[in-house]
């Protein structure tokens, strides 16, 4: 944890090779971090300017006065051994190296990879890359790789691939998804991936841990480091390289040996990691899983209209969930809450395309949340106010809110303590999101994920059912 907190919490940096050159990386480590809300100290290192950006430059890390913890380096590739060297003798500790054309180029950037991390190792200090897209830390408040800082949340990043890392973090901060830490780890030369699960595993800061990778140094500690840290905090992977083709791109994208795909599945599953098999499937189920309680069992009931209540039940189906039917008297009780034309409740429980308050549909949620033979709920979100009058501007707090208005916000209300009362997941759909919506921004308070699909309402129930087994299985081992 101190090695890495040099990295992630880091009191003062170094950009080695800074510039003055929009858009060139020496600019860009100077820009971000500047703009972006970092705290500490940042000296632009170059021999050749008295300023950049307007913060005074320093021919070498030697002539900063100050301390610094964290060096990142943006120099050309021959330059970086030497560098290094003179990060050692000020002391630093750890170093986000984005230069390429080490080993993912051949043998001689291969020996240059192997001379830096002699020269880490020897000095004590910790690399990050190199060949990669730098980090974002919440904790540190510091951006190398964002333009703006993204919205802070539960969910650290890890990536192996620096470009689609971060287009894949910029598109998760556009659909609100929070980071705790975006990590691009490049080569690996010095610190892998299973050094960052490690690390996140102890950070108060970190509910679930993602990770996109295309190879493993170390397979056994990786596998040894997951297998311990899915005790207490859930990790999603997506693997690339699963072809012959994609495992030839990854040997020269980030000098990774992709491995046998059937022995890589089968160290997930032993180890007890949630693979998902579509890159943005990583944030829709990490969602669930850093808000909601994991189920005890498989079996999901869905509260939806027609067509929604089907295409469900089939995705719920094809990943081993189990929709068990109502018994008699429930179905009885939950009926009578549906409308005259709607078929006899079962599950799924169909409201048949018709008008219905949040509190009616909140009072059939706790009912099925409620049974023992019931696990988790998926449901819609509460019809919102805005449908009925979309030029409604809705004050909470106000004495003349519309009665349906008022009937509304307590439905949501209801749905977002259900999850914490019954201690069962609720996760919700709405194919058209609103802007400004109070159910949806009430929903979020409760930590009730929302999605756009049947099919990503299934899997998020599904990394819940998986996780839980997971945790019980860690629980009988510690037993």
């Amino acid at each position: 944890m101190q090695e890495l907190d040099y990295i992630f919490k880091p009191r003062s940096i170094a950009v080695v090779g800074a510039s003055d050159t929009f858009r060139k990386w020496g600019y860009l480590m100077v820009e971000r971090p500047l703009h972006t809300g970092f705290k500490g100290a940042i000296y632009p290192i170059n021999k050749h300017k008295r300023e950049i950006l307007g913060l005074k430059t320093y021919p070498s890390v030697a002539d900063v006065p100050g301390e610094i913890d964290l060096a990142v380096m943006t120099t050309p590739t021959a330059l970086v051994p030497n560098l290094l060297r003179e990060c050692a003798q000020k002391g630093i500790k750890g170093a986000v190296v984005i230069t390429a054309g080490f080993a993912e180029v051949g043998e001689e950037g291969r020996k240059l990879e192997k001379e830096i991390v002699d020269i880490a190792q020897e000095s004590g200090i910790r690399l990050v890359g190199p060949n990669c897209m730098g980090i974002w830390s919440a904790a540190g408040h510091l951006s190398l790789c964002f333009p703006q800082a993204p919205k802070s949340g539960p969910m650290a990043f890890v990536s192996q691939s620096g470009t689609f890392g971060v287009a894949l973090a910029n598109v998760a901060n556009q659909k609100g998804y929070g980071l705790s830490k975006f990590i691009s780890i490049g080569n690996q030369a010095d610190l892998e991936a299973a050094d960052y699960i490690e690390y996140l595993a102890d950070d108060d800061e970190t509910k679930v841990i993602i990770l996109y990778l295309e190879g493993l140094k170390d397979g056994r500690r990786f596998f040894e480091v997951a297998r311990e840290a899915v005790k207490t905090k859930p990790i999603v992977l997506y693997k690339a390289g699963r072809s012959k083709a994609g495992a030839r791109a990854t040997m020269s994208h980030t000098a990774s040996i992709a491995g046998s795909e059937g022995i890589f599945d089968s160290m997930c599953r032993q180890a007890g990691i949630i693979r998902v098999h579509e890159a943005f499937h990583l944030f829709e189920v990490a969602e669930a899983l850093a808000t909601l309680p994991l189920p005890s069992g498989n079996r999901v009931a869905i509260l939806g209209s027609g067509g929604q209540g089907v295409v469900g039940t089939d995705a719920c189906s094809a990943l081993g969930l189990e929709l068990p039917e109502l018994d008699p008297e429930i179905s009885r009780t939950i009926t009578s809450l549906l409308p005259a034309h709607a078929p006899p409740a079962r599950n799924p429980v169909d409201f048949a395309g018709s008008a219905r308050t949040a509190l009616e549909e909140a009072g059939i949620i706790e009912r099925l949340l409620s049974l023992d033979y019931i696990d988790g709920v998926i449901s819609n979100v509460p019809v919102s106010p805005q449908i009925w009058d979309r030029s409604l501007k809705i004050d909470m707090h106000s004495d003349t809110m519309p009665h349906h208005a008022k009937v509304a916000i307590e439905g949501a209300r209801i749905y977002a303590s259900l999850p914490k009362k019954y201690g069962k997941p609720l996760v919700c759909l709405r194919f058209t999101r609103l802007e400004h919506d109070i159910m949806e921004w009430i929903l979020d308070e409760g930590g009730i994920p929302i999605y756009d699909a049947p099919e990503q309402c299934a899997r998020a129930m599904w990394a819940l059912v998986y996780y839980g087994r997971v945790r019980e299985k860690a629980s009988s081992r510690r037993a």
